[in-house]
Order: structure tokens, then sequence, then C-alpha cells
């Protein structure tokens, strides 16, 4: 029988707990997760709409982005303290309200201020969005359970991005774009509907803070290596993702004259693989003790498979099934890797941590384009490719790092 899970060190005896009730948690953050990926692309399948009907270049489109992730990224390191000093819950409906708010600044634009003002709601928005779901989990799900609560998470965040794309191109084929806009208004109401329906299961206790503390005791998570090498990890892993969302199907049309319709499905089959992959590596992390080892051999495997994709030996169709394997080796090792830095958190400091460490994830996205976008510029296609590939070796040294400072406390 699972347990209730306490903070480490709690001297409170485990209470039974039944799987329908983890279940519940699990799926309710899983439910917000899959929203916060979805605003990820609340503009971008849009684009060349916008681009088309308000006169707008591909720098300004692209700079819509990159305001998004900058925002992003350093609101995921401060609203870690938020969520820590307040409780994840009412940062998550105050999440939820920011995406109805770009939303509704969508469909009411008429012209690039309007959009600008989305992608910075739209980040606002997104920005605590792992702080509070790694907090509901580590408090709310039995430790038995907590790889298939990370695996469940990883893969709710991958049909987010998935639907996105559908959802809104998809009505705006219907009628027009506007329409999409309002349509997702009503999406973020029902969550946020459910989610206040269910709002017990979303709990979560703060942590006080210790007497004689002082303000400056809240960062002294930050003078641990531990922390800093959890960050390293992510930027470089998310590197070799944003490689294959970005420059995969530009890729294999010019090296390998794959139609641009086919292309396009690479990052399709990356995002499924990658979501078969966490599914796997739930039940991989529920059972691992070397979790560090397991994510390890996982990128370790997709760094392989993506430098024999650069090389080109198998043709266009035999790359696409490469980068599309990647998917999965990166993905069975996604529990593994949500474990480790659980791991890694000192007590109270949940919210902290984690939106510290995965505001590398918005860093890696800022700046792949930067790096590898210099190499597409060249005509280096294959270098490209081969850059993601070792960008994600190198996470494999930063996950041993982790493990091995983690196994030392």
């Amino acid at each position: 029988m699972s347990t209730v899970p306490t903070e480490a060190g709690s001297a409170h005896a485990p209470v039974p707990v039944p799987w329908q009730r983890d279940a519940t948690v699990i799926g309710l953050v899983g439910l917000a997760h899959a929203t916060s990926h979805f605003s990820h692309l609340l503009l971008a399948p849009l684009f060349p709409l916008f681009m088309r009907e308000f006169g707008l270049s591909f720098s300004q489109v692209g700079l819509l982005t990159s305001v998004f992730f900058v925002i992003s990224g350093v609101g995921q390191a401060l609203s870690g303290f938020l969520v820590d000093r307040v409780g994840a819950r009412p940062v998550l409906f105050g999440s939820i309200l920011l995406f109805m708010g770009s939303a509704l600044a969508a469909a009411l634009s008429h012209g690039y201020t309007g959009l600008l003002l989305a992608a910075v709601l739209a980040g606002l928005g997104n920005a605590p969005f792992h702080p509070v779901d790694f907090s509901i989990l580590n408090q709310r799900v039995s430790p038995p359970r907590l790889g298939h609560a990370f695996s469940a998470h990883g893969l709710t965040g991958n049909l987010g991005w998935a639907l996105a794309r559908v959802f809104l191109v998809g009505i705006t084929a219907l009628g027009n774009w506007r329409w999409a806009y309002w349509a997702a208004i009503a999406v973020y109401a029902g969550v946020l509907a459910v989610l206040w329906w269910q709002r017990e299961h979303l709990h979560t206790e703060v942590v006080p803070r210790r007497q004689g503390a002082s303000r400056a005791d809240d960062l002294a998570f930050l003078r641990l290596p531990v922390v800093w090498w959890c960050f390293v990890f992510f930027l470089l892993s998310t590197m070799t993702l944003a490689v294959v969302q970005t420059y995969s199907v530009s890729i294999l049309k010019a090296v390998h004259a794959v139609p641009f319709e086919t292309a396009t499905l690479t990052v399709t089959a990356y995002m499924l693989a990658g979501a078969a992959g966490m599914f796997v590596g739930g039940f991989v992390a529920a059972r691992a003790r070397a979790v560090d080892r397991v994510v390890a051999w996982a990128m370790a495997a997709g760094a392989a498979l993506m430098l024999l994709a650069a090389t080109g030996w198998l043709g266009g169709g035999g790359s696409m099934a490469l980068l599309a394997i990647t998917g999965l080796a990166v993905g069975i090792g996604g529990p593994s890797r949500d474990m480790l830095i659980k791991r890694a958190t000192p007590k109270g400091a949940t919210g902290r941590v984690y939106g510290t460490v995965y505001s590398g994830l918005d860093t890696g996205f800022a700046i792949a384009p930067l790096v590898f976008g210099v190499l597409m510029d060249h005509g280096w296609y294959a270098a490209t490719l081969a850059g993601g590939a070792v960008t994600l070796a190198l996470a494999v040294g930063a996950a041993l790092a982790v493990g091995g400072r983690t196994r030392a406390a």
C-alpha cells in the first residue's frame, strides 16, 4: 500500500493512500501542464497569418517567441520563491487567468503591439508552472508513485504541444484566427473550472522560515553546486530539443530533398515518441535506485542516434526515423531526471529549486537559435545536427555530476 508523502526528514508516520487519490492529483497536474505547453504555441502556429495581415517580418514574429521565453525563464526562477511562500494552488490559478488574458489580447489584436502583449502575458502565465507542478506532485503523491507522476507530467506536456497546433490551425481553417483565440479562452476557462472544483487536491503546505532565519537564508540553496549542475543539464538538453523543433525540417529538405509536408512529420514523430518514452520511463524511474545513470544512458543513446542522423548515411527516411527514436530515448530518461532533481532539493525549497533549475529550459530555448542559427546560415546542416548531439552528450556529464553529489549528500 502506498503512503502519504512527507517532506524529507519528516517524523510523521506514513498513512495509507488509495491509488485513486494519487491518480486524481496526477491527472489535475497533468491537465495544468498540458495547458502550459499549449500556451507555448499560442502564437507561433499562426505566425504566417500575422505576417500577411499585419505586414510583419520574420524578425518581428521571432521576437514574440524570444519575449515569451525570456519572461518565462526569468519569471520561473523568481516564481519559485512565491510558490514556497504562499503555496502552489493560488499561483496556479493566477497563471491560468494570465493565459486567458493572453488569448484575449491576441483575439482583440489589431497589430504588433497586441501580439506583443499576448506574448508577455503568456510568458508571465507560463513562468510558475514547474515550481507549482512539482511542489504539488512532491507533496501530494505517495513516493512509490512519483516515478509514474513525473512520467504523466512529461507526457501531458508533449500532448499540450501537439494539441496547440491542431486546435489553433483547425479552428482558423473553419472560421478565422480570432475565433481560434476566443475558443482558447473557453478552453482555459474550462481548465480553471476543473482545477477550482478539485482544488482540495492541489493544496500544498508552506514550510515556515525557521526561527532566527533571515531573508538571505532563502537564497542559501543557490550556493549548492548540485542546483547549478541541474540548471546546466536542462540548458544543454533543451538546446538539443530546440535543434529538432526549429531546424530539423529545413535540414531534411536541404540535405535529403524531403518534401516539406513529410519533413514536418519528424517533429510530430519526435514528440509522440518522446511521450511514449516518458510512459515507459515512469516504470523505470519507479524501480531504479541510480536514476542519474538511467538519465545518462538515455541521453547518451539519444546523442548517438542524433549523431548517426547527422552523418546522413541512412538517407532522408532513415534520418527521420533516427530523430524520432532520439525522442523515445530522451523521453525514457525524463521521469528519472525529475526524480533526480527531487533528490537534490533541500527541504522547504521545492519551488525555488525547481524554478531555478527549470529556467535552464527557457535559457536553452533562447540560446539555441543564436548558436545553431549561425551554422544554418552558413549551410552547415550536418554540423547543426551534430551540435545538437554534442549538447545532449554534455548533458550526460551534468546528470552524472548531479547524481554523484546527491549520493554523497
